[in-house]
């Protein structure tokens, strides 16, 4: 099989602060930005990983969703427990000081973890967690 990793979505609350958080303290490149019906999808990516990318996506935006799951997604995001994404460096610590320097909410310094990868953690506008693991 040929199966690579493509595209996977974030929500976001503030398509703005978003965006500013990952084009300009995460260096990635803007692919796409739709609106549609008052709502926002934001594509970005690595630049030297055109196929592989990131969406961020209205919270809920399924028609199927109900209020009730809405509210329950929304919170979730405050409290910065709905979804996440693992990134990777070869420089953790360079990295991890840019971030902080840059205004990135830290979670958790560069840390060795007992199921034996070092990583450090940030959140994203929206309460992502954002994970970083070094490359070794």
């Amino acid at each position: 099989m040929d199966i690579t990793l493509h595209t996977t979505f974030l929500p976001h609350n503030d398509p703005d602060a978003s965006l500013a958080f990952y084009r300009d303290i995460l260096g990635f490149e803007v692919r796409n930005d739709v609106g549609y019906g008052g709502m926002r999808w934001i594509t970005v990516g690595a630049a030297d990983q055109p196929g592989t990318s990131i969406v961020l996506e209205p919270p809920a935006a399924d028609p199927g969703i109900t209020d009730d799951e809405r509210r329950t997604i929304a919170e979730m995001m405050a409290k910065g427990s709905y979804t996440r994404v693992i990134l990777a460096t070869a420089d953790l610590d360079g990295t991890f000081a840019r971030l902080r320097a840059d205004g990135a909410e830290v979670v958790q310094e560069p840390t060795e973890q007992p199921y034996g990868v070092r990583d450090c953690a940030f959140r994203d506008p929206a309460g992502n967690l954002i994970r970083i693991n070094e490359v070794r």
